[in-house]
């Protein structure tokens, strides 16, 4: 597959590469890396051909999407897709703060899924940005609040659509049950779906990749890595944003093992699963630096043989009736 290879979201115009470049890591997410490092690393995404970009404002409370917008504000706007994210506005002492943001701004979240508080989200992300348009907007970690997303989020956002100010209406969460919930009761287009199916979480097989398939809704599947255990298994490495268990890294421990076997990276596997299933349009992966979009594309690309997989099922460390690529 190539990582530059574009394909429609939904049934919209929007149109996507089958790798986005996720913009949480330059928001400074665990570790400060300053503006010259999220600027280079956004260029080097351009330069390898990738055209689908993924921010909110909860990144680096809105250091993400300045550091997005310094670069792609100076691009063809037709020529990339950005995605971004509401919910949650920037305000003074907001309560929503995420202690893992190591580049503190003066504002923090605070959670907002009313109709009027995604107007407003919408139009501060594209001053942030510089920008005129966002091509994707999604509503974000409803989790706690699914009736305020449901009755004014998913309007506001469904009447930018028709109003021709957005391209696309989805929602990103860390779970499939909710989205399911969105699917059944609003005309959704996508949903980003973080850590929920990979190769150590099949979890959003069970109903939403089926139901998102049957009603022409694309899936962004992200957190492909589970937050990097997928990406280099060790004692201590994260899964889900906290120390992995031993059960969970012995099961990573033993994928890459297969997948050596085949002379594959973990990481290609990890990046290339989610495709074997219909419903899944694009991944979108995180890069801090841009050695690591280098590698991200390089491992959607890395060619991995069918044995792989069949040797994963045979193994037990994949359901033998999940699809693969």
């Amino acid at each position: 597959m190539r990582a530059t290879e574009r394909v429609t979201v939904g049934r919209t115009d929007v149109v996507v590469t089958r790798l986005g470049l996720g913009l949480a890591p330059i928001g400074g997410m665990f570790d400060a890396i300053g503006d010259d490092v999220a600027h280079a690393t956004v260029q080097a995404a351009w330069d390898l051909g990738l055209r689908h970009f993924d921010t909110a404002p909860l990144y680096g409370c809105g250091l993400s999407e300045r550091r997005a917008g310094a670069v792609l504000a100076g691009k063809p706007r037709d020529q990339f897709t950005l995605s971004t994210k509401v919910g949650r506005l920037l305000v003074p002492d907001g309560g929503d703060r995420q202690e893992f943001w190591a580049e503190p701004t003066d504002l923090t979240p605070r959670f907002d899924f009313s109709a009027a508080g995604v107007r407003r989200s919408h139009a501060e992300s594209l001053a942030r940005m510089g920008l005129d348009r966002i091509d994707i907007a999604h509503i974000h970690d409803p989790d706690d609040h699914l009736a305020e997303a449901v009755a004014g989020a998913y309007p506001a956002l469904a009447q930018l659509r028709a109003a021709g100010e957005i391209g696309a209406v989805g929602a990103g969460m860390n779970q499939a049950p909710a989205l399911v919930e969105l699917a059944r009761t609003g005309d959704f287009d996508c949903f980003m779906l973080a850590g929920r199916y990979t190769l150590l979480d099949q979890s959003g097989l069970d109903e939403l990749l089926p139901l998102c398939q049957e009603r022409g809704i694309s899936v962004l599947a992200a957190g492909v890595y589970n937050s990097g255990l997928l990406a280099d298994p060790r004692p201590g490495a994260p899964y889900d944003y906290a120390p992995a268990d031993q059960a969970l890294l012995d099961r990573a421990t033993a994928i890459r093992s297969v997948c050596e076997r085949h002379g594959v990276p973990l990481r290609a596997a990890a990046i290339q699963f989610p495709f074997g299933h219909p419903a899944v349009a694009s991944v979108v992966v995180g890069a801090r630096n841009p050695d690591q979009v280098a590698d991200n594309v390089a491992m959607v690309e890395w060619e991995v043989p069918e044995a792989l997989w069949a040797d994963l099922k045979a193994e037990g460390l994949l359901p033998k009736e999940v699809p693969t690529p």
